[in-house]
């Protein structure tokens, strides 16, 4: 059966959306399709999305309110140019915004700020603190530990002189917390300018640079980030350089297609302003002093210094076949290196490392890290009804990039379902649109503190989203 001519009208059904709500902060899927193109080509497309994540307080929280939704809504652009200069040549220009993320937390809760009511150390760390120095004392003098001893003991470690006065310096600093809500930006640009090789019909061996863009703003507020409630950092847009290459194989007259893409990590030396309310607070060294931190360590508080962020490798693999006359199946597969992703900013670092050992962490936290990789799978089928009409329909599956998940992205994975339409009204040009909606996997939500352990501060279940896509090609 010849489907020769269903190569160019399905591949294009797909909806300009393959991201759109995958892990961690993956948006685009950066799609090669475009530049996949027979002959020359453009297209341009916008994608929305529209999500709802909401939740509650659990875990280590010490209340157990309402989250309302704190999911923005984004859109996210995307555009190519491909020319095919000679039968066995082409060249292209790939625009897209790969990775992102745009959160608030609103009403009241651990992630929003309540002046008079939060506090540097929760109840729940202070009785730690007095448990500890209590089974110490008891263990230096060799007296057992039993719950008899250790009550005596943690009566004397709160009326202690010493314990006393680090109590009364930590109402006073109280003062000295953040107002306002949890929040978080983070946009990112790629343009990658890409040269193909055509040794055959049949084969396309292709590579190319990518240059990328990254910048974003955080502020943290709230009982769940203890004294980082009040840090805000502002990374100012800064820019690297990376590679992809790939390897396709096509046969045109039953429309079978498939190819797979390597990207390259990124590397990015970002200037950010970091800034930490308590640190304006002038008994902070005397807090932290006798929470156990050295005095080297609390030299190091207040530097500044570049932050380093390397946005992660990747490898899609696509795949597209006639099934029958006038229709198509398709397929994709992404894999993202999530797991050796991680975002610390230099002065939130230093702080991390005075403190990190007070909370078994001797070398400090990160402020976002993923456990697992990202697995994401794509599959569908698209029909072409006459010269003016086609459409698709799909399924998708993301695995999420582990569970806890961080607080500024609290969902794991997805099942999606998606509807695409196309409209030809000559054989050069289109007009593509569609919608998916997205089942989110439910997540127990941890803050940088208690990544890589069990720990969390709250759950996010029987969440949703829409995502609406619009793309026009033109064919010259």
């Amino acid at each position: 059966m010849k489907l020769k001519t269903l190569t160019t009208a399905m591949i294009l059904a797909t909806v300009p959306m393959t991201g759109a709500f995958a892990a961690a902060l993956d948006r685009s899927g950066q799609s090669m399709a475009a530049f996949l193109q027979p002959g020359n080509y453009f297209e341009a497309g916008i994608s929305v999305l529209d999500p709802d994540v909401s939740g509650k307080e659990a875990g280590t929280s010490e209340t157990r309110r309402n989250i309302d939704d704190m999911a923005g809504d984004y859109y996210f652009p995307s555009a190519a140019l491909k020319f095919q200069p000679t039968e066995k040549f082409s060249v292209g220009i790939l625009y897209d915004q790969p990775y992102g993320a745009d959160a608030e937390y609103q009403g009241t809760n651990v992630f929003t700020s309540n002046p008079g009511t939060d506090t540097i150390l929760s109840t729940g760390a202070i009785n730690n603190i007095v448990r500890a120095r209590a089974v110490a004392a008891l263990e230096a003098l060799g007296a057992p530990v039993n719950e008899q001893t250790l009550a005596g003991a943690e009566a004397q470690v709160r009326s202690s002189p010493a314990f006393q006065q680090l109590t009364g310096a930590l109402a006073a600093g109280n003062n000295f917390l953040g107002e306002g809500n949890t929040k978080v930006e983070v946009d990112t640009q790629n343009l990658s300018l890409v040269f193909g090789y055509q040794p055959t019909e049949n084969w396309n061996i292709y590579g190319g640079g990518v240059y990328q863009t990254v910048k974003g703003n955080l502020s943290l507020r709230g009982q769940a980030y203890s004294l980082f409630n009040g840090y805000d950092a502002t990374f100012k847009e800064t820019s690297g350089t990376g590679w992809l290459a790939g390897l396709a194989f096509q046969i045109p007259d039953i429309a079978l297609k498939a190819s797979v893409t390597y990207r390259s990590e990124i590397d990015h030396d970002i200037s950010a302003s970091e800034d930490l309310s308590l640190l304006n607070f002038p008994l902070l060294t005397t807090v932290l002093g006798g929470l156990g931190v050295s005095p080297a360590q609390l030299a190091t508080l207040d530097d500044s210094g570049k932050t380093k962020i390397t946005t992660p490798q990747s490898v899609n693999l696509d795949f597209q076949t006639g099934v029958m006359a006038n229709t198509v199946a398709f397929a994709n597969v992404r894999w993202v290196d999530w797991s050796n992703f991680s975002i610390r900013p230099y002065q939130f670092g230093n702080v991390s490392e005075a403190v990190g050992p007070l909370i078994g962490r001797p070398n400090g936290f990160n402020l976002v890290e993923y456990e697992d990789d990202q697995i994401s799978a794509t599959v569908g089928v698209g029909r072409k009804f006459n010269d003016l009409w086609a459409g698709n329909v799909s399924v998708g599956w993301d695995s999420g990039a582990g569970n806890p998940v961080s607080t500024l992205g609290p969902t794991e994975g997805y099942w999606n379902v998606g509807l695409g339409l196309q409209y030809s009204p000559t054989p050069a040009t289109f007009i593509a649109g569609g919608v998916k909606y997205f089942m989110l996997g439910d997540a127990k939500a941890q803050t940088g503190a208690q990544a890589g352990g069990p720990e969390y501060v709250a759950e996010f279940e029987d969440n949703d989203a829409w995502a609406y896509g619009l793309k026009i090609g033109y064919r010259f």
